[in-house]
């Protein structure tokens, strides 16, 4: 089969079939009813029903252009109509598949017994919401599993994919006719692409925590294929279905600058109207500036933001945000006049490291107004100053060294400020850099906002507390290094011939933060110092009297992997670079300072995690 998006003809890569022994669960096709009563449970390990619930097992719905898919649909028995809630991703449905929250030691904070083994993985559970009153309805999207067709990596076709099912769905007869999507991570970004194409019976999205974006956010953030990319590799070659998956990374070889293909991947938020509930969080390494901007840049009227800081999946089934969740399904999709539209618009968390994080902090827009950008100047002896210096000073390192994963690299350079005052840092930060590389035509430059203890050492947060993995783990050490669990801070990156094609930034409220198209590369002749404006993620951080705001240069990725064996894959970067900094050089940071909030005047919630 072949496949053309834009005008591309695109690679095609062979999918797992279903008979694979790495499929792993699968319980095969066989379009049935049952019904399943309540208090009944797949094993006694896991949570039970809460509901009688009727199961329709692989319900074809047949797409615009004749392609069936199959979802599972799980709703209440009885006769009365209830909303319909959309889980839409290639992962499997019910329960199927080889991810699961077993895969590092410790569930990620999310017992055995919270969830039935009926959801689908990222996505509410069934045996829960449907006791609440939805149906949930979970999808193999196109190509994947038993559905017909290719497996595409979001864009256009997804979009459209889920409006012929949104449409279809509101009209069968158990259906009030208004229909949400839900869901994590994947889950999430689809659903971007899903309400951007308008369907008529979508009356309320939940994206907790998707990238909108699929070249700048994840695949070549800075224009650099990322060595984490290996993990779209993994999914990509671990991706289940009869007729083959959308090769993306094959693509990215191909098309490594910016183009039509890929700007299909690159929600179309500006046309996003439906009410919004939207999730963002600082520990994904895939998630956190797609997830903002999607808030920002959709034109819907009413729509909410939760910055949390936890890790997705410990999050998305704390009850008491599916309880938040509930409320809000509840006045779009129901009806219900409750106190949901008086949730503050936009909360954040800050991570206070090894001492506690604060949630729920509730502030009147995003980027926080109160926050005011503060310069720091490179300086001599690792400094950051709020004068420049006056003479001229270098540093180098080895961009090509790849570390092991082990957060301690010599071929790392660190510049660092003590505060004299409790100060939080909360927002996009950026770093003005003079780099010169000796012998190569190119540098890719990576930056970490990073946090220093009042002994100076550099501290990692956790993103599921010790107490809170299942069982409990006694010390951080115990903990796999893994950017699920631990976050060691901003990461910012950039490849230096792609610093041509600048964007003009329209929003205000990120001040000068710099982004860029990559649609160009300009070589770079070896020895010339170049400036380069490089963009860091969004992050918030606390810092007591004492502690230390640092950031981290070199010429590698300083961020922990999904996963250990994915560490090193790819790695680009050649010759040694050199900062440039003091006299005729501008180096400094940006970053967004504040007084810390009251914390008790806007309900916010402060939990302590341990030491690291």
């Amino acid at each position: 089969m072949s496949l053309r998006i834009n005008g591309f003809d695109v690679a095609v890569a062979p999918t797992i079939p279903l008979d694979d022994p790495a499929v792993g669960k699968y319980d095969k096709f066989n379009p049935s009813t049952r019904v399943i009563e309540k208090g009944w449970r797949q094993s006694p390990e896991v949570a039970a029903f809460q509901a009688d619930t009727i199961f329709e097992k692989d319900v074809a719905i047949t797409l615009r252009d004749g392609v069936k898919i199959y979802v599972d649909i799980f709703r209440p028995s009885g006769e009365e109509k209830v909303p319909a809630i959309v889980m839409w991703s290639p992962y499997g449905k019910s329960g199927n598949g080889p991810n699961s929250l077993d895969m590092l030691p410790g569930r990620f904070g999310v017992p055995k017994d919270r969830v039935s083994g009926f959801e689908k993985f990222e996505g509410l559970d069934p045996a829960e919401w449907v006791a609440r009153g939805y149906a949930i309805v979970n999808v193999d999207l196109r190509g994947s599993w038993d559905s017909e067709g290719i497996v595409p990596w979001q864009g256009e076709q997804d979009g459209k994919d889920g409006y012929d099912a949104i449409e279809y769905l509101a009209q069968l007869p158990w259906c009030t006719g208004k229909v949400a999507t839900a869901g994590n991570s994947w889950l999430a970004m689809c659903q971007w692409f899903i309400a951007a194409q308008q369907p008529p019976h979508l009356a309320a999205i939940a994206p907790w925590e998707g990238a909108a974006d699929f070249y700048r956010d994840t695949l070549a953030r800075g224009g650099i294929p990322y060595p984490y990319d290996t993990m779209w590799g993994f999914l990509q070659n671990t991706t289940i279905g009869r007729n083959g998956v959308e090769a993306v990374t094959t693509m990215l070889e191909k098309y490594p600058l910016y183009n039509d293909y890929w700007d299909d991947k690159r929600a179309k938020l500006d046309k996003i109207t439906t009410p919004a509930y939207v999730l963002a969080s600082y520990s994904s390494a895939l998630h956190t500036t797609g997830s903002i901007r999607g808030f920002n840049e959709i034109q819907s009227k009413d729509k909410w933001l939760r910055i949390h800081p936890r890790q997705e999946w410990s999050d998305l089934y704390k009850k008491e945000n599916s309880d938040e969740l509930s409320q809000f399904f509840a006045y779009y999709l129901k009806g219900i006049k409750n106190d949901f539209p008086k949730t503050p618009r936009v909360r954040v968390s800050l991570l206070g490291f090894n001492n506690d994080y604060v949630e729920n902090v509730v502030v009147s827009d995003y980027p926080i107004p109160e926050a005011k950008y503060t310069k720091f100047y490179l300086g001599a002896n690792g400094t950051l100053s709020s004068e420049p210096a006056k003479e001229t000073g270098t540093v180098s390192y080895d961009g090509s060294y790849f570390p092991k994963q082990d957060d301690n690299d010599s071929e790392e350079v660190l510049f660092s400020h003590k505060f004299t005052k409790p100060t939080w840092l909360a927002g996009y930060s950026w770093i003005v850099l003079h780099v010169s590389n000796a012998t190569e035509d190119d540098s890719d430059v990576f930056v970490q906002v990073r946090k220093l203890d009042k002994n100076g050492k550099l501290v990692q947060n956790l993103n599921v507390p010790l107490k809170d993995l299942i069982p409990p783990f006694n010390d951080a050490s115990e903990v796999h290094n893994s950017c699920f669990l631990k976050y060691l801070g901003a990461p910012g990156s950039l490849r230096a011939s792609h610093a041509v094609t600048k964007i003009r930034n329209s929003d205000p409220r990120l001040g000068d933060w710099p982004q860029y198209d990559h649609t160009r590369r300009e070589p770079i002749a070896p020895g010339t110092v170049t400036r380069l404006e490089v963009p860091i993620w969004p992050t918030g951080i606390t810092f007591e009297e004492g502690e230390s705001l640092v950031v981290k240069i070199s010429g590698h990725y300083m961020g922990f992997m999904e996963f250990e064996f994915l560490a090193g894959k790819s790695h680009h970067n050649k010759g040694v670079q050199t900062l440039h900094f003091g006299g005729e050089y501008d180096s400094y940071l940006v970053v967004p300072l504040m007084d810390p909030i009251n914390q008790e005047a806007t309900g916010a919630r402060g939990l302590t995690q341990g030491s690291m």
